[in-house]
């Protein structure tokens, strides 16, 4: 039954699987995160900028701060340590405010301007929400698809392991630490 809950999960599970990835991703030289892989930011480290671009769109229409700090396909990060302690101060930055955004914020409607064709829609909050998660569920699927190629597993990358859900349900968990 759903409680209002499933974001802050969602929210959980992003920053589980961003963790897990990062930390994979550390283990490569600049050279191989940069290779262009063909993929739709071509590498690694330019998809990783890809799901931040849009985790600060998203989360900068959400709180009333439009992030304004560069254009898609732009590097918001050169270095990768940099990029790195960025994810993990967004990743728990989106944590938080999931853990605290209400029912009635979700069903109401919100309006945006999309920086792809310059329309404003409006439709309900929650909608827009779950496009945050899943845009980066995508992108971190091409990340994995990448990994895979390169001959490294990143491991279970489905919800049921995230240690916050897997603690709560007394279940057994990944063995998955940085």
């Amino acid at each position: 039954m759903y409680e209002g809950t499933q974001f802050l999960l969602m929210a959980q599970y992003n920053r589980w699987m961003n963790r897990k990835l990062y930390h994979l991703c550390a283990s490569l030289s600049e050279e191989e995160r940069r290779r262009d892989r063909g993929a739709f930011f071509k590498s690694l480290h330019g998809t990783l900028n890809h799901i931040m671009f849009g985790d600060k769109m998203w989360m900068g229409r959400f709180v009333g701060e439009p992030f304004a700090g560069a254009k898609m396909g732009q590097e918001l990060y050169a270095d990768f340590a940099a990029l790195r302690a960025e994810r993990e101060r967004m990743d728990d930055w989106i944590v938080d405010w999931a853990g605290k955004i209400s029912p009635q914020w979700l069903a109401a409607p919100f309006s945006f301007t999309s920086g792809l064709d310059g329309v404003t829609r409006t439709m309900p909050a929650w909608a827009l929400v779950t496009q945050l998660f899943n845009h980066q569920t995508h992108h971190r699927g091409q990340i994995t698809t990448l990994l895979m190629q390169m001959g490294i597993d990143p491991g279970a990358t489905d919800v049921p392991w995230i240690p916050e859900l897997a603690s709560a349900c007394g279940t057994p968990q990944e063995t998955f630490t940085l």
